[in-house]
């Protein structure tokens, strides 16, 4: 085998695990951006796509976490702005694939899962990603980092969306 191909091969296995072992933060985008598990499945197909393909640009100076944050959520509004809402992805033959295991979760998580994501989908776009980074725990340092704004900015909308939220739950409840 070349160099060039061990390289290769390398980064893919390399890429291939992060992506799994990180696949639950794609997921968690998808179903905030999408309302169908067609529309899931696409999104999160063309969201690996363009993890792949700016993967070199990764340097490591934020947790791959947090880069696959900004570039999963970047992704899925552009997306969404583009196209009304209609996803369409990018042509899997020319690109390489990556076959990642999708994990399930039990019925009632489910629902209480489907009553939080139904209620955020109501939100506007920097809003879901707002609740989205900081439903995953995350410190407001890497939540401004990965939205582009600031510390203090991203505290103040939040506490506004907890607000905005406890109301849209209260009603679907």
């Amino acid at each position: 085998m070349l160099p060039i191909e061990q390289d290769l091969e390398t980064k893919e296995t390399k890429f291939t695990k992060l992506i799994e072992n990180n696949q639950g933060i794609v997921h968690k985008i998808c179903r905030i951006y999408t309302d169908s598990p067609e529309a899931h499945e696409d999104l999160f197909q063309e969201i690996v796509l363009q993890l792949w393909k700016s993967f070199d640009s990764f340097q490591g100076d934020s947790k791959f976490s947090t880069w696959m944050y900004r570039v999963g959520l970047n992704t899925a509004i552009t997306l969404i702005r583009k196209k009304n809402r209609t996803i369409k992805t990018s042509s899997i033959d020319s690109q390489a694939y990556f076959d990642v295991a999708s994990k399930e979760t039990d019925e009632l998580q489910q629902e209480r899962l489907n009553l939080l994501y139904g209620s955020i989908k109501k939100l506007n776009d920097v809003e879901r990603a707002l609740v989205l980074l900081y439903l995953e725990d995350l410190p407001y340092r890497e939540i401004s980092a990965t939205l582009g704004i600031t510390e203090v900015n991203a505290r103040v909308k939040m506490n506004r969306v907890k607000e905005k939220l406890r109301v849209l739950m209260n009603r679907n409840s």
